[in-house]
């Protein structure tokens, strides 16, 4: 099993569960979070100017399967792409076990 954490832009936020739940995810963790980015240029609108050290991000928490993995990053990165600064990260981990606390069940069994 492999677990996926991403790191996205809250505007995409409707458009990566939308594509998570096409391919049949359909259970995941997330949260609201604030994070401090590469860019060291703030951003000018309307003449004043805007400090983005501090960014606005959703982080998202899912376990798959390993034969999962695959479809389901590029889920993500299909659905968060804007092609500007900021898109976000995912980064994959393995987990060990994982268990359905209601039925005891664990392994695969655990995340279905």
């Amino acid at each position: 099993m492999k677990k996926i954490e991403a790191i996205i832009r809250k505007s995409k936020f409707d458009d990566v569960k939308e594509a998570l739940h096409n391919i049949e995810v359909n259970f995941f963790s997330y949260w609201d979070v604030t994070g401090v980015g590469n860019e060291k240029e703030g951003h000018v609108y309307r003449g004043i100017s805007y400090s983005t050290t501090d960014i606005q991000r959703r982080y998202l928490t899912i376990v798959v399967s390993d034969d999962f993995l695959e479809k389901t990053v590029n889920a993500i990165l299909t659905a968060a792409y804007s092609g500007n600064v900021g898109d976000g990260k995912i980064f994959v981990s393995e987990v060990i076990e994982a268990y359905r606390i209601r039925t005891k069940e664990d392994g695969l069994a655990g995340i279905n």
